[in-house]
């Protein structure tokens, strides 16, 4: 069984400021981790590994330094390492991005399932996932919780819902988002971690994946990010203190003050 797990490489976010001049992320400085919810996608597709056999490949697109992800999905199991990195990627929206990882998965070659987190954290839009799978025309699910069972090129996966969850059917090659419910990702090996120092990564740009230079990238991409700003304070924030009961009467004083209480 081919599994590949897309990831991506991210600031973490928890250290993540904004430039008040130029209303961009500074991101100088500021340390890169795997997206959180990738490693939920790398664990499964290692469970299943172990349950059926075959490899788990991880790809990811973006600069020179996301290589340092790539080998850190390594450490936690990872068999193989795909980078695709190209001046020619830089500024793409999920609409180029989903169109470059198809790409590159067609280059990496058959597979049976292609596991990727339900969102990144940086973006928050969740439509790479399903984007990939569009772009290749395998069936997908979004936001699993658990995968039941695969048997004769099927697999029954459980979606998770507000009120519950959903129980549904496909075959496969298909292609999987998956939430944090699903699994607790395992830590890194020893064995993994001396294999990654070594581990060969082929990085694929433009002319290696036979990508329409006209659809990656900031040329490729459809919707353009002017300007990221946080929301305006609109009133003076005030902090109360004291005991709970103290606390309680001051709530219920302003209330009264404002005339929120009848």
């Amino acid at each position: 069984m081919h599994i590949i797990v897309c990831i991506k490489q991210v600031p973490d976010t928890k250290h993540v400021k904004l430039d008040e001049k130029t209303h961009t992320l500074m991101r100088e400085g500021v340390e890169s981790i795997i997206n959180p919810y990738d490693l939920y996608a790398l664990e499964e597709g290692l469970r299943l590994k172990d349950q059926f056999g075959g490899k788990v490949t991880v790809c990811t697109m973006g600069p020179p330094q996301a290589e340092s992800a790539l080998r850190e999905a390594v450490t936690y199991g990872a068999d193989e390492a795909v980078l695709l990195s190209d001046r020619a990627f830089a500024g793409a929206d999920t609409w180029a991005t989903s169109y470059t990882l198809a790409k590159g998965i067609e280059k990496i070659g058959p597979f049976d399932l292609i596991l990727c987190g339900k969102q990144a954290i940086d973006g928050d839009t969740a439509q790479v996932g399903p984007g990939i799978a569009e772009r290749l025309a395998v069936p997908y699910v979004t936001w699993v919780r658990k995968i039941e069972e695969i048997q004769n090129g099927r697999m029954r996966v459980q979606r998770l819902m507000d009120d519950g969850y959903d129980r549904l059917e496909l075959p496969l090659p298909a292609l999987l988002t998956v939430v944090k419910e699903i699994n607790d990702p395992r830590v890194p090996s020893l064995k993994g971690k001396m294999r990654a120092k070594t581990q060969k990564i082929p990085v694929y740009g433009v002319k290696d994946l036979e990508a329409d230079p006209d659809q990656v990238g900031l040329q490729g991409s459809a919707t353009q990010v002017v300007k990221v700003f946080p929301p305006p304070r609109l009133k003076e924030r005030i902090w109360i203190e004291g005991t709970v009961e103290s606390q309680v009467s001051q709530v219920l004083e302003k209330l009264n003050r404002l005339k929120l209480i009848p």
